[in-house]
């Protein structure tokens, strides 16, 4: 059984081609953060190839897949951002961008023959990009007495935790990642050290 706090990724930004009856695709898989970084590369690439009929995209984000968003641009409506959106989940990826430009050839495809086209071309794309496991992370934020830290200190690197920010005083402070679904289980171990102040945060 997976861990709750399990998604992926793709692994770097992947690129594929398709020719289907004279038309060109041009499919690009691209790692994203949030909505406003998808838009400004969108804009990116319809500038790129401006000279293309299309420029259709879908993205994903967040670890739960929840938030995502799809365009046609100016192809018949489900076309093209449906399909393009079907290949991000079918592969099981987020924080992804996919981005198909059409150069069309001259004969039309129908609307089943666009589905098909589009939906290969994403395919190819996230194919090319392959994907990595990722963990849905919290942030630990650590107070503690000085003369208490090495307490603190062997937990971090018994768990392995990456330490984000630290501050040494008579009272030390640390920012930690610690997995979400472990995060329970090392603020109860942490809590027993004396004197201990825990936060945990997204």
């Amino acid at each position: 059984m997976e861990d709750q706090d399990v998604y992926y990724e793709i692994a770097k930004a992947g690129e594929g081609q398709l020719r289907e009856k004279m038309s060109r695709f041009l499919a690009f898989a691209l790692k994203i953060r949030d909505a406003e970084e998808a838009r400004a590369l969108v804009k990116e690439y319809q500038n790129a190839y401006h000279d293309s009929r299309h420029v259709c995209w879908a993205y994903m984000l967040g670890p739960a897949m929840e938030e995502y968003q799809l365009n046609d641009n100016g192809e018949p409506s489900g076309t093209a951002g449906k399909p393009i959106l079907g290949q991000i989940r079918s592969h099981g990826v987020t924080n992804v961008l996919v981005v198909v430009v059409r150069y069309f050839g001259g004969i039309k495809l129908g609307t089943s023959g666009l589905i098909a086209a589009y939906r290969s071309a994403a395919d190819l794309a996230l194919a090319d990009a392959g994907r990595r496991e990722m963990h849905e992370m919290r942030r630990m934020l650590v107070s503690v007495p000085y003369i208490t830290l090495d307490g603190v200190m062997r937990i971090v690197k018994e768990e392995g935790l990456e330490v984000l920010d630290q501050q040494f005083d008579n009272v030390c402070s640390l920012t930690l990642a610690v997995r979400a679904s472990r995060a329970g289980e090392i603020a109860g171990r942490m809590g027993k050290t004396e004197g201990i102040h825990l936060e945990m945060t997204e």
